[in-house]
């Protein structure tokens, strides 16, 4: 039985990548690259190895190893949860079905966040709905001296927070469980982020995201529920002259700004992401207020 679990394949690395990458063609936009991370995980090597032994044929255990999350791909689960990790402002995050997996658009959040903060200045930061901590932890990383706090409703997805501060050694990040500002008890930030909800609950793209916690995607029928709300409740959780970013839509850009208008909110600009869509809006509040 060991000689069998340990027997060859009849197909070598080269031949296995072009498989696979075929099969998942209809499911992924980056299938070469996701057959090169499935197998690298199969045989437990870097995807470098391939480039250089092209021709070695794995066990069969390598074999069964890559059936099993090749099918796991091709039934749509995210290549981040199977991994289980995902890059996000160059750092490397665990994250796990009880959290959305960070996308690229969303480090504009970051980059905003960094621009209306000083260096070697101490702020005091709120990310709501964090989810993976994503931005929480790049914010903290690039601002040490700043204090972060991380706020989300789900236990399961703040678990993952928490990890995610601890394997990046971040001292300057508290996460707390709460629905949006509520346990906040009265406290006061310069700074607001938020990648909210933001799913018209009827989308059609929702069938492509089933995967994905449906919590942190859906908000109401118009996608705009969880806005309205932190355009009421931020406005008594940032301090005069603070600024509330958040990401929404990129067809939702004049429904926010009307939201945030109609809460008092002032200094109101959207921002485009990397791909040119209005994916971030900036708001105000009044020094005088």
């Amino acid at each position: 039985m060991a000689e069998e679990s340990h027997s060859k394949s009849s197909a070598s690395l080269r031949e296995l990548l072009k498989n696979v990458a075929g099969r998942l063609a209809a499911i992924s936009d980056s299938p070469t690259l996701d057959a090169e991370i499935l197998l690298s995980r199969a045989i437990d090597m870097p995807r470098s190895y391939f480039f250089s032994h092209p021709e070695d044929e794995p066990d069969e255990g390598a074999i069964a190893r890559l059936e099993k999350n090749l099918a796991r791909r091709l039934a749509g689960e995210p290549m981040a949860y199977i991994t289980g990790s995902k890059e996000f402002w160059s750092l490397q995050l665990m994250v796990t079905p009880a959290t959305l997996v960070p996308r690229p658009e969303t480090e504009l959040l970051v980059e905003l966040a960094l621009r209306e903060i000083p260096r070697g200045e101490n702020r005091e930061i709120l990310d709501l709905g964090t989810g993976s901590g994503a931005i929480a932890v790049a914010i903290a990383s690039e601002r040490p001296l700043c204090d972060i706090t991380a706020v989300d409703i789900s236990a399961a997805a703040l678990r993952v927070a928490e990890q995610n501060v601890r394997s990046l050694d971040l001292a300057n990040v508290k996460c707390l469980e709460g629905d949006w500002t509520a346990p906040l008890n009265g406290q006061k930030f310069d700074l607001i982020v938020s990648n909210p909800p933001y799913v018209e609950a009827d989308h059609p793209n929702l069938e492509q995201l089933s995967r994905e916690p449906q919590l942190a995607l859906v908000a109401g029928a118009d996608g705009l529920s969880a806005i309205r709300v932190l355009a009421r409740d931020c406005a008594s959780a940032i301090k005069d002259g603070g600024a509330l970013i958040l990401e929404h839509g990129f067809e939702q850009q004049r429904e926010v700004a009307s939201i945030l208008a109609a809460q008092g909110w002032l200094a109101i600009e959207c921002y485009k992401d990397y791909a040119g869509l209005p994916r971030a809006t900036i708001a105000r509040k009044n020094d005088a207020s």
